[in-house]
C-alpha cells in the first residue's frame, strides 16, 4: 500500500472511531457510513477491534451492530459509580425470555406459553427498557401485533446474535429448568388453577421463569424456571 493510501486508510479509521465513540446506541455499518463516509469499513472495524482488544474499552459486534463497551474484566471498577439498576419483575422476565426464544410472537403466544394473561403494562415496560420492539402484524384474523427483541437487548446481555442464547442442555446443567413447587389453589391470584390467570402489571406470576420467591431481578439478570426454549428462529 502506498503512503497516500495508508494515510487515507488511517484517516478513515479515525473517523470511524470518532463515530463509534460518540454513538449513544449500537450502529449498523450503514449508520457508520452515514457519518464517516465511504471507505474500507470492514478493514477499519477490524483494525479498531484489534487496537481495543487489550484496552479498558472493547469494540464489539452485537446483532450486526457495533459499539464500544467496557471490557468485561473492568466492569467491577465502575460498580460504585453505576446507577442503581432498574428492576424487572418476574412477569417481565418471563415475557422477555419467551420473546427472545420464539420471536416474532404475539401477546396471545406469550399468554399461551406462560399460562397467564399478560398485561399491556408488561410489554410497555420491556419496550421502555429498549429490549422489545413491535415487529409488524401477523396476517391472521384480527391482525395481532407481533413483538421481537432489539439490538439493545443483545448488547445488554452480551450476545452477538440470538443464537448465543443458552440452549436446553445449558439451562438444565445450571438447574434452571427444574420444576417449580406446586402452588395451592388458594395461593394463585384469583383462586383459579385452570385457564389464564390475570396478572398484575409487572408483578410475580404463577410458574414460568424465575427462581421461586424472587419477585424482582436486575435488568442484567435472567433467572431460570419451567420454560424450555425452542430452537431460535432467525
Amino acid at each position: 500500500m502506498s503512503t497516500d493510501a495508508s494515510l487515507r486508510a488511517a484517516d478513515y479509521q479515525r473517523r470511524v472511531e470518532a463515530v463509534l465513540f460518540a454513538a449513544v446506541e449500537p450502529l449498523s455499518p450503514s449508520d457508520i457510513r452515514t457519518y464517516a463516509g465511504e471507505g474500507d469499513l470492514g478493514a477499519a472495524l477490524e483494525a479498531l477491534q484489534g487496537d481495543y482488544a487489550l484496552r479498558g474499552v472493547n469494540l464489539v459486534q452485537r446483532g450486526g451492530r457495533w459499539l464500544l463497551q467496557t471490557a468485561p474484566d473492568c466492569v467491577g471498577v465502575l460498580e460504585r459509580a453505576r446507577d442503581v439498576p432498574r428492576k424487572l419483575g418476574r412477569a417481565a422476565l418471563e415475557t422477555l425470555a419467551i420473546i427472545a426464544y420464539h420471536e416474532p410472537v404475539t401477546r396471545a403466544d406469550v399468554e399461551e406459553i406462560r399460562g397467564v394473561a399478560t398485561s399491556r403494562g408488561t410489554l410497555d415496560t420491556l419496550m421502555e427498557a429498549g429490549f422489545v420492539r413491535p415487529a409488524g402484524r401477523r396476517e391472521t384474523p384480527g391482525r395481532p401485533m407481533q413483538y421481537a427483541t432489539t439490538p439493545a437487548f443483545l448488547a445488554h446481555f452480551g450476545l452477538e446474535t440470538r443464537r448465543d442464547l443458552p440452549g436446553i442442555a445449558e439451562l438444565k446443567a445450571a438447574g434452571l429448568l427444574d420444576p417449580l413447587p406446586d402452588v395451592a389453589p388458594d395461593m394463585v391470584p384469583g383462586g383459579e388453577v385452570d385457564g389464564a390467570v390475570e396478572e398484575e402489571a409487572d408483578g410475580p406470576a404463577a410458574g414460568g421463569l424465575g427462581a421461586a420467591g424472587d419477585d424482582d431481578h436486575d435488568i442484567g439478570m435472567i433467572d431460570g424456571g419451567a420454560l424450555a426454549p425452542r430452537p431460535v428462529r432467525d
